[in-house]
């Protein structure tokens, strides 16, 4: 399996800094394996901007040995943060979201995930939510109080009930068969806040190319107001 990616970030209309950090922060193509990852920090002053850049580069770095799975990578972001927050007490409380996805020459891809920033796989024309949002309106949809369009309105919806910066941090692990055909988003909730899960397919359906598609997206978060960070990574994957 070929992998072609785009990935894009902008600080919005509204935030005065972008407290989102992406890999790989470059486009490009691989028939090897391959890790892309978002993550979106919180914490005062410029600690969500350290929680997501240390989480990541944690995260994606390279090992001498077998590759890790993207869970012990998550958890390696998680005792990067927990590290950076002990070494200045200034970043109390600091934390971030990781969704991170390692995509396989053979076409598996792996997944390891905390926090309300999502992966998508788009399919057939068809967007399905690959990750589950750790959030409080994540938990009420998920248990049928809530429905997708109530919940980009909801007042909480920015609560996040899990995040690296955690001990002990627990963390999902999806795996998915990929086909030749299919395209692959990981997004912070910069995007999906702001755009509709329609309006997200509607833009992976119509464009061509990944950096189409990648700064399509992030455009159309800024079009409906564009009141936070938007990054996001798309990934083609093709025999």
């Amino acid at each position: 399996m070929k992998y072609t990616w785009s990935s894009a970030t902008h600080v919005g209309l509204v935030r005065e800094s972008n407290q989102d950090c992406v890999a790989p922060e470059h486009d490009g193509a691989t028939d090897e394996i391959l890790i892309a990852a978002v993550a979106d920090g919180m914490g005062g002053a410029a600690a969500g901007d350290v929680a997501s850049r240390v989480a990541l580069a944690a995260a994606i770095a390279p090992t001498p040995e077998e590759q890790p799975d993207p869970a012990a990578r998550v958890r390696t972001g998680n005792e990067a943060v927990l590290k950076a927050e002990a070494e200045d007490r200034t970043r109390r409380g600091m934390g971030t979201t990781l969704t991170l996805g390692m995509f396989h020459p053979d076409g598996h891809l792996d997944v390891g995930h905390v926090g309300d920033s999502r992966m998508y796989l788009f399919r057939d024309g068809t967007l399905t939510q690959v990750t589950d949002d750790h959030s409080f309106v994540g938990e009420l949809v998920r248990a049928g109080k809530l429905n997708p369009t109530e919940a980009m309105q909801h007042p909480r919806r920015n609560i996040v009930t899990r995040v690296l910066g955690t001990p002990g941090l627990q963390v999902d692990s999806v795996e998915l068969h990929l086909h030749s055909g299919d395209r692959v988003l990981i997004c912070s909730d910069g995007l999906t806040d702001m755009v509709t899960r329609g309006g997200i397919e509607a833009i992976l359906a119509d464009t061509t190319t990944v950096t189409d598609a990648a700064w399509g997206l992030v455009e159309a978060a800024n079009r409906a107001g564009g009141v936070d960070n938007t990054t996001v990574v798309v990934v083609d994957a093709d025999q």
